[in-house]
């Protein structure tokens, strides 16, 4: 700079400033160096969901499951009734076909549609969101619609209530082995992807957030969502998936893990009896009940010990094999948990098969 007496110095926070948007601006053949997307929105408060909260699937036409998909969190479908490919898929919660429950629901997912589409104000940015890192607020893209091609990172910045709102006015497309990845707090209950047609979620893909597609959500093969995928007008399909509703959780004392296992075994004869057994990652010991399920519905209940082990004992299985699955809710202090699935072989009296058991 020059005056009347000579050069003048830049304040240093005036050159700071010509610094970082100098830095930000910086280009290399690829693209943008990549830096943090920042929304310029106030703190947001999370998308209310209503009753749709208790839903991991959901859709207004038909719900198609090919192979075997776990569902964790009820189901439904309303105004169709249509439900298929349960089993072999298993859903831990309820399903609801064109009942009162899932009608609501689908009111409910209305308004928290709506809600998401009008949140303001919304940060523009790019239709590709692979490769970036976004913290808070609410994003758009000029384009109408966002793709997924290798990991997003959402950071909450150590603020585990921080919500992230995607608005889209077309589609939602991830690409195969797509993952968003959750950081500094960041819950997968507070992510909402507001879909103004259909999402498609490409094969051996992770996202963590709640779909709400004004009309249809397609989940292809080997698909993880952690979170869930509501259909306001069209289908939700499914392909040996795994979608886990997610749910806001407090301070924990550690992660769990369940694994399940039979008595029956080759040459026995008699009722079946299964054990769950609930580990946690700390020194807080699981207490409380864990759900047997078999093929989708509820096979019965059962507390845990002292040692962290849950029987039950089991004579009227149907004869032919079966998809038994543990879960074990959580505590205020532990999370959630379900086994792998156990497949249960039973014979024509409903006890263990002689010969025919894992």
């Amino acid at each position: 700079m020059m005056d009347a007496n000579g050069p003048r110095t830049a304040p240093r926070n005036i050159v700071r400033s010509w610094l970082a948007a100098a830095l930000t601006a910086v280009v290399t053949l690829g693209g943008i160096v990549a830096t943090p997307h920042t929304a310029s929105a106030a703190a947001q408060a999370p998308v209310e969901l209503g009753t749709a909260a208790n839903f991991a699937v959901l859709a207004g036409t038909t719900v198609t499951s090919t192979g075997s998909t776990l569902v964790t969190g009820d189901l439904g479908v309303s105004p169709g009734s249509a439900v298929t490919g349960f089993p072999p898929g298993i859903v831990t919660g309820a399903v609801h076909a064109a009942d009162a429950d899932a009608a609501q629901a689908q009111t409910d997912l209305t308004t928290a549609y709506n809600d998401a589409a009008g949140r303001t104000p919304a940060t523009t940015v790019p239709t590709q969101l692979g490769g970036t890192t976004l913290t808070p607020g609410v994003y758009t893209s000029a384009a109408g619609t966002f793709q997924i091609t290798g990991n997003l990172t959402l950071d909450a910045q150590g603020d585990p209530n921080a919500v992230f709102v995607f608005q889209t006015a077309s589609t939602l497309v991830t690409a195969s082995a797509s993952t968003v990845t959750l950081t500094g707090g960041a819950q997968a209950c507070n992510v909402f992807w507001q879909v103004g047609s259909s999402a498609t979620l490409g094969t051996d893909s992770g996202l963590a957030g709640n779909i709400l597609a004004l009309t249809s959500i397609t989940v292809t093969t080997g698909v993880t969502v952690n979170g869930s995928v509501l259909a306001r007008n069209g289908a939700v399909t499914l392909d040996t998936d795994t979608v886990t509703r997610a749910s806001c959780q407090g301070p924990s004392c550690g992660s769990t893990t369940t694994t399940l296992t039979s008595s029956c075994v080759s040459g026995q004869s008699g009722p079946i009896t299964f054990t769950a057994t609930v580990r946690s990652s700390g020194a807080t010991l699981p207490t409380g009940p864990v759900t047997f399920l078999t093929d989708g519905s509820n096979l019965g209940t059962a507390q845990l010990d002292a040692d962290g082990h849950a029987t039950l004992t089991v004579a009227n299985l149907s004869e032919g094999p079966h998809r038994i699955v543990a879960t074990f809710p959580g505590t205020a202090q532990l999370d959630p948990s379900f086994s792998p699935v156990l497949i249960q072989r039973a014979g024509p009296t409903g006890l263990c098969l002689i010969g025919g058991c894992p």
